[in-house]
């Protein structure tokens, strides 16, 4: 290297390999967004009223690009124990091809972009929470609890679970029980979802010193508090039912997976492997199903005019 381009490299403080578009679309960190959107879908579907297709669509870029905003600020901060991290190492940041300063300047953009649009376009009550989430996402979550507290999924997990609330919001301009118990369900599904990736990633926290359950509390009450946490999510999970904005579709589906989510917990409870830990990556990837199945479940229904709620018309 010459010593120009190392001078280059201490100026920019990235390397010469410069950043792609797919680079700043890996900010934005799309498995979650693709979710976090999914969920807002379902929110905003389920939601009574009359809303323009132009204000849905509106309503729901704003969302994926405000998750999208929050992934972005939570790399920027979180570049130097992702780059300790196997999992994340290979993201943009930490590679070099973006620095921590592109990342903040590109999730702030998005983030106050989509909060204005929102609030310009939609409603002031959306805006409002849409706000809330990434605030709460990158302040709480990531610049607070992150690094102090192995219950920071737990409390963190408020931020990804608002999406369904700001979706109905975005239809009627206020809050409801309904989306508030879709909040509640995300809420007590992130727990069992991030401590399943935590335990066979342990060692990858542990070195990057970020308390995660099993670092702190060791794997076995980590197992513990996972069938914990998998009951109270399953039990929630017919809330919907009981509370009449759901029907059979929604039952079968939140009986069906259920099951399936509390056996694999229990599976993990019991795993004899811990050093490869292949039932809490199964967990892992069946409480994605688990959440999947049950949000389409509830717009299979809508579709189907099967809502107990009066049918949001799109028009």
């Amino acid at each position: 290297m010459t010593a120009l381009s190392e001078k280059q490299q201490s100026l920019t403080g990235a390397d010469l390999n410069f950043a792609s578009v797919g680079d700043y679309f890996q900010l934005l960190k799309p498995r979650v967004m693709s979710l976090v959107l999914f969920t807002g879908v379902a929110g905003l579907a389920i939601a009574p009223g009359h809303v323009h297709i132009a204000t849905a669509f509106t309503a729901l870029l704003c969302i994926a690009v405000g998750a999208g905003a929050s992934g972005a600020l939570n790399m920027a901060y979180d570049a130097d124990i992702d780059a300790l991290m196997s999992r994340t190492k290979g993201r943009p940041v930490p590679q070099g091809r973006l620095t921590a300063g592109d990342a903040t300047a590109f999730g702030s953009t998005l983030a106050v972009g989509s909060i204005t649009v929102m609030g310009l376009l939609v409603n002031y009550a959306a805006a409002a929470l849409l706000a809330f989430t990434i605030g709460f996402y990158v302040f709480v979550y990531t610049m607070w609890l992150k690094r102090r507290t192995p219950q920071n999924i737990v409390i963190g997990g408020l931020a990804g679970a608002l999406p369904p609330a700001i979706g109905w919001a975005a239809v009627t301009g206020s809050l409801a029980v309904p989306p508030l118990v879709l909040v509640a369900i995300i809420f007590l599904w992130t727990p069992p979802h991030f401590w399943a990736l935590s335990l066979y990633r342990s060692e990858d926290y542990a070195r990057a010193k970020v308390p995660m359950l099993p670092v702190v509390a060791g794997k076995s009450e980590t197992r513990k508090q996972i069938v914990l946490y998998t009951v109270l999510l399953v039990a929630a999970g017919f809330a919907p039912v009981y509370l009449g904005f759901a029907g059979p579709v929604y039952l079968v589906a939140n009986t069906a997976i259920g099951v399936w989510f509390l056996v694999q917990a229990i599976r993990v409870a019991l795993e004899t492997d811990a050093v490869r830990e292949p039932q809490a990556r199964r967990l892992f990837a069946v409480s994605i199903l688990y959440l999947f199945a049950l949000f389409a479940a509830l717009l299979v229904e809508q579709a189907a005019g099967l809502s107990h709620l009066p049918s949001l018309v799109i028009g």
